[in-house]
């Protein structure tokens, strides 16, 4: 017997789908768009955090509100003990049926294979560039960028399949790198997401300037690569799909600040330290760790849930630039995930 759900929806009619669990704000990386190295970050006390078991707990509810496909993020959530702990238990719920991870891939090589065994199913890698120098100057962190590389390849033979690519992509910083990266993807069989520069928290120094945009993107691959549009697989998808037609390989541009994609937004946040947040760029996150550890019932936790969701009206991306809006505060995105 199946789970039943119900078809839970907010005020712009987006139904609850998607949750993306930070397991931890900490980070091995200080990367400049978010984290960056000269900020002084005061990082949750351990025992603020949500215990794998209170989190396995919240997505059980939320498999019942709809929700079928679950993220791990962080900051890195491989600096999280014994991760692939978390993975088993949302194995074991009924209902969910993609677990996925991003991660920098720092170490990545030697967890991988315990979470698959766990259950993960897919996993994504941000990789911002192909260069060792630059990239110890953009991670904030002296180290080798051949761990990361290694973390993908072992990803690739551990049966993590279709193993995707994340780049940020920031004009003056490593926009000279498209091709470049595009070329590491398609030699390796990688699903690459290039990601336009957004205005995530409040650290990271961000102006429209810094943007490269989809439009520009795809016109640099056009050039190199025979490209071809492809049609959405369903409306709560985050990227522009494409294929180089020439390999028959699938890549992606996420135009959240060109081609703002709320409207088909059917994702809800977890922050590590137990509060939801209904967008990236939030300013609000709804305490649920209180409820957890104050002996609530599930269908509290539920009617909470329920709640949060119907008066949901979250549209950022489409408002960004209007008054009263572009200087809102914003969470951090290493307290939410990316």
């Amino acid at each position: 017997m199946g789970v039943r759900s119900l078809t839970l929806k907010d005020k712009l009619n987006r139904p609850l789908k998607d949750i993306r669990i930070s397991v931890t704000d900490r980070c091995n990386f200080r990367c400049f768009f978010c984290m960056p190295p000269d900020k002084d970050i005061q990082f949750l006390d351990r025992k603020e955090l949500l215990t794998y078991e209170e989190i396995a707990k919240l997505v059980k509810i939320l498999s019942q509100l709809g929700v079928r496909k679950v993220r791990i993020t962080g900051g890195e959530p491989l600096m999280r003990a014994h991760l692939e702990n978390l993975i088993a238990l949302l194995s074991d719920i009924e209902g969910i049926k993609d677990i996925a991870l991003t991660t920098n891939g720092y170490k990545l090589a030697q967890k991988v294979k315990d979470l698959k065994e766990a259950g993960l199913k897919r996993i994504t890698v941000s990789l911002i560039t192909l260069r060792q120098e630059r990239f110890v100057s953009m991670i904030g962190r002296n180290v080798d960028l051949e761990e990361i590389i290694e973390g993908i390849e072992e990803a690739k033979e551990v049966g993590l399949e279709p193993v995707k690519i994340n780049t940020v992509v920031v004009k003056g910083v490593n926009d000279d790198e498209i091709i470049d990266i595009a070329e590491f993807c398609r030699e390796r069989g990688l699903v690459l997401r290039f990601i336009e520069f957004m205005d995530v928290g409040t650290l990271n120094g961000w102006n429209m300037e810094k943007v490269v945009s989809a439009e520009e993107i795809l016109n640099i691959l056009s050039r190199k690569y025979p490209v071809e549009e492809l049609p959405k697989k369903d409306e709560s998808e985050t990227s522009l799909r494409f294929k180089f037609k020439d390999i028959n390989l699938e890549f992606g541009i996420i135009a959240s600040v060109t081609k703002p994609f709320c409207r088909g937004c059917t994702r809800l946040r977890l922050s590590a330290d137990g509060k939801f947040y209904t967008c990236l760029f939030s300013s609000v996150g709804h305490d649920v760790k209180s409820l957890l550890r104050g002996g609530a019932s599930e269908e509290d936790i539920k009617a909470f849930v329920e709640n949060l969701w119907l008066n949901r009206e979250d549209r950022y991306s489409e408002l960004r630039t209007q008054e009263g809006v572009k200087n809102l505060p914003k969470v951090e995105m290493f307290r939410v995930g990316g």
